[in-house]
């Protein structure tokens, strides 16, 4: 299948960025001072939850001792691991969203001078029932990666070797897509099945992201959606395949990305090297997922027409797991850029 290759390397970046850079970027409760962009036990000291609760082990071992004899799940630290930040200001959301919507109409005006004739009914349906499916994929992912959070999955992800963390996750998720996308649409049951199992498979990747704190998750996903409500839009109303001849060119951008999210790991480097890649990494992955956006939304209207001319059967539910991948690799890489953000201030 066409889609295969695209969408395996999204799998696996999210896969990535969420089983080793969660760890390395979550900010404690004390000031740590900011040496680089990508934080290793290498460089620094005391730059990860996992080297404070070390900290912690001697001072919190008479008090754990009751805890632990009585079975308690309960464990209390002198200080919060989880990063504190200040509440979310509604007056900045407010600006926020009008930066955002302006941004829509600026690149709207730029991108997509030349537009199409509206969509037909069976374009519009097929359109409408993608989105419906990630709209409802995204916030069951939500909704379980903040129960794993709240039950002390994220604690064991981030615990366990991450290597083992990438491997399950990449079988896990990569093999329920799979499921999803060699399931037919006769199946419902089974199709819808795989694709729940994905969800989950995400959400358990993504529930260290609940460390950091609310403001920063809260407008990470504002402007995620803002990024793709616009793109998406764009390539709705653009002329018919305009932006399918990128899927060589972004092809070739994604496996850049990966190949620098993974160079580090099995690489040595020096600092100015992990900031170059860091960079490629965070804002030529930015750039990479939102061209995705316009080509899947193009792909998904090619393939309502071939569907409703009977080339292809109408399957929603495939083009919707492209589409959540775009969203999750955005969302990640936006709370990665204000994380720093907020750390250099």
């Amino acid at each position: 299948m066409q889609r295969l290759p695209h969408t395996t390397l999204r799998s696996l970046l999210s896969s990535t960025s969420n089983a080793f850079r969660p760890t390395g970027r979550l900010i404690l409760h004390s000031k740590v001072p900011a040496t680089s962009p990508r934080n290793f036990s290498t460089f620094r000291q005391n730059n990860n939850i996992l080297d404070a609760l070390k900290q912690q082990k001697t001072k919190g071992a008479l008090f754990l001792a009751p805890l632990l004899r009585n079975g308690s799940r309960t464990i209390m630290t002198e200080r919060p691991i989880v990063q504190q930040g200040s509440g979310i200001n509604w007056g900045r959301m407010a600006w926020t969203a009008a930066g955002v919507a302006g941004a829509v109409v600026l690149v709207e005006g730029i991108f997509n001078r030349d537009t199409r004739a509206p969509l037909s009914e069976a374009e519009r349906e097929y359109l409408n029932s993608s989105f419906k499916y990630t709209g409802v994929g995204m916030a069951l992912t939500a909704v379980a990666a903040r129960a794993l959070f709240r039950s002390g999955v994220a604690f064991r992800i981030m615990s366990a070797n991450p290597w083992v963390v990438l491997g399950v996750s990449l079988v896990g998720g990569i093999g329920s897509m799979m499921g999803v996308y060699y399931t037919p649409p006769e199946k419902t049951f089974q199709k819808h099945a795989f694709w729940l199992a994905f969800n989950g498979f995400q959400a358990a990747t993504l529930s260290p992201l609940f460390f950091f704190s609310p403001a920063i998750l809260s407008r990470a996903a504002l402007y995620t959606v803002g990024v793709v409500g616009s793109l998406s839009y764009i390539g709705a109303t653009a002329t018919n395949d305009r932006y399918l001849y990128m899927g060589g060119p972004l092809l070739a951008g994604v496996t850049v990305v990966a190949l620098s999210s993974l160079a580090p790991m099995v690489l040595p480097m020096g600092l100015r090297a992990l900031a170059v890649s860091e960079a490629i990494s965070l804002y030529g992955g930015l750039a990479v997922f939102g061209g995705f956006v316009l080509y899947d939304t193009q792909k998904i209207l090619k393939h309502a027409r071939l569907a409703e001319a009977g080339v292809i059967k109408a399957d929603p539910l495939n083009e919707a797991i492209s589409l959540e991948l775009d969203l999750i690799n955005i969302f990640i890489r936006i709370v990665q850029i204000l994380a720093m953000q907020n750390n250099r201030k």
